[in-house]
């Protein structure tokens, strides 16, 4: 029960700084409005970080918030099916709950920004160019990008790392991948981080919200999914696992 309640909080506060930062961006009179890509990359990064510190802090050592690295264990080993699929649920549950503590923490500023898109930005992810088959694969990529390297930073053959830096190492890792592949997909590469928020974003009363844009929310959950499969064979395959 203390690893659900860990990856429940966890993963809502990542979606506080992620979906935060976002927001902080994008709607109409925030202080921080129009600040730009390296901003947002930044802030999803510092979410990571802080979110892996809570996760392991209330009692969830294996700190995945995200249940496509959740998978990928669970074909290691780590977790029983019907343990992953509770901790799943908890990410997604924990990613909801997150998405609505940013609606609150902006409530004056839904209603005067008028772009409908730049809302549902704040919660879920979208395609720069509209390619499924093409945001399927980034996607994908995205993924065992950020799953490979989780592997070898944790490896044996790197020696151990010291004790509480692996959360900032994993957050570089989110932020490179945002710098480098974020542009075509906005890097969802975590179903939960995708879905609980556009899930929040379906019920939530956010004024001319319009959408919430159902057609694609199965590509940020199949791409990260399909991902942790490739990269648990390529763990395997180059020994980092």
């Amino acid at each position: 029960m203390t690893n659900l309640l860990g990856e429940f909080f966890g993963t809502a506060v990542l979606i506080v700084f992620g979906s935060g930062v976002v927001a902080n961006v994008l709607l109409k009179k925030s202080k921080a409005e129009g600040a730009g890509w390296i901003v947002i990359t930044a802030g999803w990064a510092f979410g990571v970080i802080m979110g892996v510190f809570c996760a392991i802090a209330a009692g969830a050592p294996q700190a995945d918030l995200n249940p496509a690295v959740t998978l990928a264990k669970t074909l290691m080993g780590v977790y029983t099916v019907p343990h992953a699929v509770a901790t799943m649920l908890a990410e997604l549950a924990g990613a909801f709950t997150g998405a609505v503590i940013v609606w609150l923490a902006f409530l004056p500023h839904w209603e005067i920004t008028e772009d409908q898109g730049a809302k549902l930005g704040i919660f879920c992810t979208g395609p720069a160019i509209r390619n499924y088959s093409a945001n399927l694969l980034c996607e994908i990529i995205g993924t065992v990008i950020l799953i490979v390297p989780i592997f070898a930073i944790f490896s044996k053959a790197v020696g151990g790392i010291a004790q509480g830096l692996g959360p900032y190492l994993v957050g570089i890792l989110v932020w490179g991948i945002g710098l480098s592949l974020g542009g075509p997909t906005g890097y969802a590469i975590n179903p939960a981080r995708d879905l609980g928020p556009r899930l929040a974003h379906a019920v939530l009363p956010i004024p001319g919200k319009g959408g919430s844009d159902w057609s694609y929310a199965w590509v940020p959950i199949v791409g990260p999914f399909i991902g942790a499969i490739i990269a648990y064979f390529i763990g395997k395959t180059f020994g980092l696992i």
